[in-house]
This record gives C-alpha cells, structure tokens and sequence, in this order.
C-alpha cells in the first residue's frame, strides 16, 4: 500500500483537485484505491458527492473506539472508495494531542488497510500542524502542488526546511499548478525550480475545466476526458506514478 498525501502551507493551490484526480487516474488505471479527506473544508468529499458516516467519525478512530475501515465509503467509480470529512476533523489537533500527542497515530489506524489498497490518498489541510506532521510521518510520498509565483517560491523553501530539519525531505515531490507559461514571472520561477530535481517536469497549466470539477461535482476526465486540463493532468500522473514506483 502506497501512501500519497496531497500537502501545501497555503490554501488555493489546486491541492484537492489533484488529490481528487490523481486518487480518480489511479482507480482507473486498476489499482485499489482510498482517499481519506482530512481537510476540514471538505471539498475532496464534495468532489466526489459523499458524507460521512454519521455513527463513525475520525474522533473515535483515533480514540479506537471504532476501526478505519468502518468510515469508508463507496464511491459511484470502480476501484475507488472515500473517507469523507466529518465534524470531528476541525478539531483534529486536540484529539491527537489528547491521544499522546505521537505522530505515528495516522499511519497506526491505516496499519489495518495495508493488504486492501494500492493506493491511499490523504487531502491534507494547510499549515504546519501535529496532523500535518501525522500524515508526513504516514506518507511515502507528499506531494505538493505549487503555483509558479514568488510568494510560492517562499512557501517552498519554509516546506523545503521544514521536512529537511524532520529528515523527510525524501518524501516531498513537488508540482506546478495554476501556470501560465505567457506571464515571464512564471516561466521563470518554473525554470528556477526545475534546477532543483524536486519538481515532476509535467504541470498543470491555468484552466477553466479545473474549476468546473466543482460545477459537475466529478473529476476532469468525466466531463471533459479529451480537454487539456485532462491531458495534463493524465500526463502529470503518469509521471508521478512511474517516479513513486521506481
């Protein structure tokens, strides 16, 4: 079971929808596959027209009160099932800290999904937090989406440091989001970035149809499969998926 959670320190960066469509590519491509919605806002489970269970909730997986797979839900796509957010996510911090305050509880409750997925898939909220640092220590792979502007390159080098300093730099694999390659500020701060070889070489350019997922409540190839945002993002994931494979 391979574990991708989809992470920026900002907001607004195309986080959920490539968590919504990367989970979506790989239940398509075969692979058994979860996403788990751990942003309070909730937008992966709207994406994907799902609620939570109302008798389970994180809180008391957490509390082991209940098992994660009792949360799960179906979605209307082959190979790919759901954790919608529920309530209890907004209070995240404090239920890990009154459950030991350790960052292995994430990666403990999806211990038990191990042999029943290929794929898992966490929306992250932004920020740094004892949740993030859950989901870092859970993940084989973070991948983060960013916009090629000069605050973005800011937000990348605190990220850069701070899994540097937890030793988790490994993990952070990173993206383009939201590029305009007509904008010179753009095209520059992809070319400085790139020097890097942490960023995959396919992007996701500035496109309506991204914005339209919430229009249509589905991932990019259900409603516009031959569009070039679909394109892209086909592309884009089947670069990440031979990069996290190797």
């Amino acid at each position: 079971m391979f574990i991708a959670s989809l992470y920026n320190l900002k907001g607004g960066v195309g986080k959920t929808a490539s968590c919504v469509n990367f989970a979506y590519m790989a239940a398509k491509d075969g692979y058994r596959t979860l996403l788990w919605d751990l942003d309070p806002q909730g937008a992966a489970s709207f994406y994907y027209k799902s609620e939570a269970k109302s008798k389970v909730s994180i809180k008391k997986i957490i509390e082991q009160s209940h098992q994660l797979n009792e949360a799960i839900c179906q979605t209307e796509y082959a190979n790919l099932d759901i954790i919608p957010a529920d309530h209890s996510v907004r209070k995240m911090e404090l239920i890990l800290e009154d459950n030991n305050a350790s960052k292995k509880q994430i990666r403990n409750v999806l211990r038990e999904l191990d042999q029943d997925y290929d794929f898992v898939f966490i929306d992250c909220p932004p920020g740094f937090s004892l949740l993030a640092d859950n989901i870092f220590f859970a993940s084989d792979a973070v991948l983060m989406p960013v916009i090629p502007t000069t605050l973005s390159v800011r937000t990348y080098d605190l990220v850069k440091t701070y899994f540097q300093d937890k030793a988790e730099l490994d993990k952070l694999m990173c993206f383009f989001t939201m590029a305009d390659v007509r904008k010179n500020m753009h095209n520059e701060v992809m070319r400085q970035l790139y020097k890097d070889k942490r960023f995959f070489e396919y992007y996701i350019p500035n496109l309506s149809d991204v914005e339209k997922m919430g229009v249509h409540r589905a991932p990019i190839e259900e409603f516009a499969a031959t569009g070039y945002a679909a394109v892209c993002y086909r592309a884009l994931w089947n670069e990440i998926k031979e990069g996290v494979m190797e």
